[in-house]
């Protein structure tokens, strides 16, 4: 079975990370954090990263990211880079994986490489922190950071004014809450309502509620009935977030309405579709698959619909 974009928690994850870096780095990295001259600003190589991951033969690396940093000193021209990994289910040679990407981004600029693996599965032995081996007098241990988010305490993320506190909330009660919809409901509001108390200003909630949104995917049933109950609470509380909350929904019925569409176009010419043709559509964003709509007009092959004529 094709999994849908909920199942999926690559998409939110990237879209938080890239838009609060420098919090990811504060919640999760802190002594790297300290250490970098954050006026001087940072860049994600995703340029670099392409290169990188094709290159290698390590499998899929979509929640790799690969940045460019400046740290404090005595005015030296200092940067290194950071390679960071989300990673939500257990991996087969992860460890050996981190290492490949490592020693290519280190050939690629001969600049010191910072692994850091999020680890967001269910799986409290999974545990991945290096790489080596030792033969013939060669020895090669190559070491890396593992944040498991299992480790973290509920009291603790609860009590944080860190954004990626709720982040690591919503992604755990995601994994725990998996076919208990009601239940879901109810740690999905929590959360919610937690926005507002947290001191957050108008687009962190905005952004935060779009990460809770997705990763805690509702039946239609309860979505709705949480909408309403957004309407209300933001109207006694007086803070008017729902109105970008709303087109966040439109927005995401506008993409399901287009994929939807799209697909029963290409079954129409092409038949049951393959599975990698139906997770591209389910994965993508909104003007990809307006993109693909036109395509079809003059693609002669399923492949052709998919092609960037960017």
């Amino acid at each position: 079975m094709t999994s849908t974009p909920q199942d999926e928690f690559d998409t939110p994850w990237k879209d938080i990370l890239e838009g609060y870096f420098i919090d990811f780095l504060a919640f999760f990295l802190p002594e790297a954090h300290a250490d970098i001259d954050w006026e001087r600003g940072f860049e994600f190589l995703d340029t670099e990263l392409a290169r990188i991951t094709r290159a290698s033969e390590v499998g899929d690396r979509r929640m790799d990211k690969l940045v460019k940093v400046w740290r404090r000193g005595d005015g030296q021209e200092f940067w290194v880079l950071i390679h960071i990994e989300v990673q939500g289910n257990r991996k087969p040679n992860f460890a050996s994986g981190m290492y490949v990407y490592q020693y290519r981004a280190y050939d690629l600029h001969q600049k010191p490489v910072v692994g850091l693996a999020i680890l967001a599965d269910e799986e409290t032995g999974w545990r991945p922190t290096e790489f080596s081996y030792d033969l013939w007098g060669t020895q090669q241990i190559y070491r890396f950071t593992t944040i498991k988010l299992l480790d973290y305490a509920e009291a603790d993320l609860e009590n944080s004014s860190n954004p990626f506190a709720i982040v690591t909330l919503a992604h755990l009660h995601a994994k725990k809450t998996r076919h208990q919809p009601e239940k879901r409901y109810q740690v999905k509001w929590l959360l919610i309502r937690s926005l507002y108390r947290g001191g957050f200003s108008r687009q962190q909630v905005i952004d935060l509620f779009k990460f809770i949104d997705w990763v805690l995917h509702l039946p239609d049933n309860l979505a709705e009935q949480l909408r309403t109950e957004i309407v209300a609470f933001e109207e006694n509380q007086k803070m008017p977030y729902i109105s970008s909350v709303e087109r966040i929904g439109e927005k995401r019925g506008e993409k399901k309405g287009v994929a939807k569409t799209l697909t029963r176009m290409l079954q129409r010419r092409f038949g049951d579709l393959p599975a990698w043709a139906n997770e591209k559509i389910a994965k993508a964003e909104l003007s990809s698959l307006e993109e693909w709509s036109v395509h079809f007009v003059e693609a002669q092959s399923l492949e052709a619909i998919f092609v960037d004529k960017a």
